[in-house]
C-alpha cells in the first residue's frame, strides 16, 4: 500500500468524445474498455492499465495556446527515443487529425513538436531518454 494517491488516468473533455477517443486510441496504440458509453470512454494499454479517459461535455472552449486568451490549463507530453521516430509520429499525429502548433524539431537539446488534438487539447511529442 502506498502512502500517496496514484494517478489512475487523465481525463480529457470533448464535445465529440468518440472522435477524440479514436484519435488517442490510434495515436498511442490503446484499446477501449468494454461496456463504456460515449459519455465516458476509458482507453487501456496492452496490460489493461488505464491511460486516458474521454468525457463528453456539451460545450468546450478550445484552448488558444500559445496565446493565453483561452488557457490550455494542462497538456500531455509523450516521448520517443530518436529524431526519426519523432518525424514518423509527427506524420501519424497529423494524419489522425492533430494540428501542429509549434515546431522545435531543430532544437539541439530537446527536439519536439507541440500539437492540438482534434478537440484542441495541446500535447507534445519529444525526443527524450526519460
Amino acid at each position: 500500500m502506498s502512502g500517496y494517491p496514484r494517478l489512475m488516468h487523465t481525463v480529457l473533455d470533448a464535445t465529440d468524445s468518440k472522435t477524440l477517443a479514436e484519435f488517442y486510441r490510434r495515436l498511442l496504440g490503446l484499446h477501449y474498455r468494454e461496456g463504456d458509453e460515449e459519455d465516458w470512454m476509458v482507453l487501456l494499454d496492452s496490460d489493461g492499465r488505464r491511460v486516458i479517459t474521454i468525457q463528453r461535455v456539451p460545450r468546450l472552449d478550445r484552448p488558444t495556446w500559445p496565446s493565453h486568451d483561452v488557457s490550455a490549463q494542462m497538456h500531455l507530453d509523450f516521448r520517443v527515443d530518436t529524431a526519426e521516430e519523432l518525424e514518423r509520429h509527427r506524420r501519424r499525429a497529423e494524419e489522425l487529425g492533430a494540428s501542429l502548433l509549434l515546431d522545435r524539431f531543430d532544437d539541439a537539446d530537446e527536439p519536439l513538436y507541440v500539437f492540438a488534438d482534434p478537440a484542441g487539447h495541446p500535447f507534445c511529442i519529444m525526443v527524450s531518454q526519460g
